[in-house]
């Protein structure tokens, strides 16, 4: 390891510097020792994703289907909804297929209840999915997302579901919807929904693409299609939605959508939208503050990389990685390509720092899809996981030296937004090949790491509990909405614990077509006491807890404060 005088000079030489004591990246303690054990199968995930596998290769088969994170019966157990593909002109599955809701039963199995929950989106060719309580009732509902229609699902507080998708107006019908993001985006404490479409492919112009010999014949480039914009629709308080798609003007944007995200990248108080345009330009839409959006990724620094191309963005995630204050952004791309690191240098404006944080090479020949900020080793810094896989399933004819199934990737925070690929350090689970798709992040055993939920296409999920991550302290916090909307999305937080200042925000959508713990994990380190925690509310209310202790999950309420809430710990159970 470099002594600090030459861990100072390459950080300088890098154009980065060290970051303060205040800010908590000098020093960094070595990561204690994490495995990720992947338990899904002894935890009673016996679902398998079927992708309707064709010889005509239908571009919807490569896709995937996303996976989240729901507390369904607001138990304080993270439960687990898994999307499916179905039946199509060329694909007569044995069975009907369908989508599957998995309830934590806190012991650290789960039991299938989409039956009786009615989630099932029967007959619908699943895509992303995306949670959020649209009517502030205190149960989350539930939005799948579908090539050619979407569903939403209303919590009924019982255990059961209804499909309220043509009451409230939301069918997203005749396009292709791939992740959504429910935020307030006009802040009246009603949450909102934006959708990122995909391109116009149907089985009636499904073009033959690749190599004429045997086994050539791969899926379509999607440049070969037109892009669609994007979906927008506004929460009328009453149970339906008014599609402000073109009067917001994302409607005037035709693209390419796989990932979104929605943040405040600019401090202003006011939701903006990041979504992942596949080989074309990325969307940066900026909150006017008035009901429209202007779009200025191009302007911002976001449209492309560094070297001006457009790459094919998939998965997409923001977090503060610096301890600037400020939220970075990053995007996935297919093999041959970077992921690429933003970095928010203030006034509206990101820097290509893929090169800086050491990211590029380790994503070079990987296809990155589901992608999300964590700090898995609790030290107190964002860490970086990417689900990968590959589009093509025969591309090994080629590029000999590409898998269609490839293993995950982990890049451990250093400090000052340098990432180290450390995905060897994780176990054999974590490094297992699969064509991953959607990633959510969920401290599903609320024993304070976190752990990765995969969906991977065409073959059974992983579930990888996180084994010591929660050696370091760690604090996780439900913020409750009231003049807010009740998920809270839209808040801001700092959590100061000694010399570590962490800046986090409830943000909408984020990864690939996934759906994440609406909790906010925030790593300690050695600090044991939390020296304050301040939320600025969407509605401008502001909060202050102070003197609290670490390893413990707490509620808190707009207007009230802490509140009590059941987190129950589940034990560990044998892989």
């Amino acid at each position: 390891m470099p002594s600090d005088i030459s861990r100072r000079e390459l950080l300088k030489y890098l154009g980065v510097g060290l970051a303060t004591s205040a800010r908590g990246f000098s020093g960094v303690p070595r990561a204690p020792l994490v495995r990720f054990t992947d338990v899904a199968r002894t935890a009673g995930l016996s679902f398998v994703h079927d992708d309707a596998a064709s010889v005509e290769k239908y571009l919807i088969e490569t896709m995937g289907s996303g996976c989240g994170w729901i507390d369904y019966d607001q138990n304080g157990l993270p439960d687990i909804y898994l999307a499916n593909g179905a039946a199509t002109r060329l694909y007569t599955p044995r069975r009907p297929l369908r989508s599957a809701l998995y309830k934590n039963n806190g012991d650290g199995s789960f039991s299938d209840v989409t039956e009786r929950a009615g989630v099932g989106a029967e007959g619908l060719f699943g895509m992303g999915v995306a949670v959020g309580d649209y009517d502030n009732d205190g149960f989350p509902d539930l939005f799948v997302l579908g090539y050619g229609r979407c569903i939403l699902y209303h919590n009924n507080g019982d255990g059961t579901f209804s499909d309220v998708t043509s009451k409230a107006g939301v069918g997203n019908v005749g396009k292709w919807g791939s992740s959504a993001a429910w935020f307030d985006y006009d802040n009246d404490g009603k949450l909102d929904l934006v959708i990122a479409n995909y391109v116009d492919w149907s089985p009636e112009n499904n073009f033959y693409c690749g190599g004429k010999g045997p086994g050539l014949r791969s899926y379509c480039h999607p440049d070969v299609y037109h892009g669609q914009p994007p979906t927008l629709y506004h929460n009328n308080g009453d149970g339906t939605f008014t599609d402000a798609s073109d009067s917001s003007g994302l409607g005037q944007k035709p693209g390419n959508g796989l990932g979104v995200v929605t943040f405040d990248y600019d401090d202003d108080g006011w939701q903006d939208i990041f979504i992942a345009n596949d080989s074309m330009p990325n969307f940066l839409f900026r909150n006017n503050r008035d009901g429209t959006f202007r779009e200025v990724a191009y302007s911002a620094g976001v449209a492309v990389g560094i070297d001006g191309q457009f790459e094919a963005g998939m998965g997409t995630d923001a977090a503060d990685t610096t301890g600037s204050g400020r939220l970075d952004l990053v995007v996935t791309h297919l093999d041959q390509q970077l992921s690429r690191l933003y970095r928010n240098l203030g006034e509206g404006v990101f820097e290509d720092a893929t090169y800086r944080s050491k990211l590029s090479y380790a994503t070079f020949h990987m296809s990155g899809f589901g992608a999300r900020f964590m700090d898995y080793d609790n030290d107190g810094q964002r860490d970086l996981f990417m689900a990968n896989g590959h589009v093509l399933d025969n591309i090994q004819l080629y590029h000999a030296e590409t898998r269609y199934a490839e293993p995950k990737l982990m890049f451990r925070n250093a400090g000052a937004g340098i990432l180290e690929n450390v995905s060897d350090q994780l176990g054999p689970d974590f490094l297992q090949p699969r064509v991953s798709r959607g990633a959510a992040i969920c401290d599903f055993d609320n024993d304070g790491d976190l752990d990765i939920l995969v969906s991977n296409n065409g073959q059974p999920p992983q579930l990888l509990r996180n084994d010591g991550g929660n050696s370091n302290h760690w604090l996780q916090l439900l913020l409750i909405g009231t003049r807010s909307n009740r998920d809270a999305v839209g808040a801001r937080v700092k959590v100061t614990a000694g010399d570590l200042v962490l800046y986090e925000q409830r943000k909408g959508g984020m990864s690939y077509q996934s759906a994440q713990d609406p909790r906010l994990h925030f790593g300690l380190g050695h600090r044991s006491l939390v020296d304050q925690i301040e939320i600025k509310w969407p509605s401008g209310e502001l909060t202050k807890l102070a003197n609290l202790k670490a390893d413990q999950i707490l509620a808190i309420e707009e207007g009230k404060g802490l509140v009590q809430r059941p987190f129950p710990r589940v034990p560990a159970r044998k892989a």
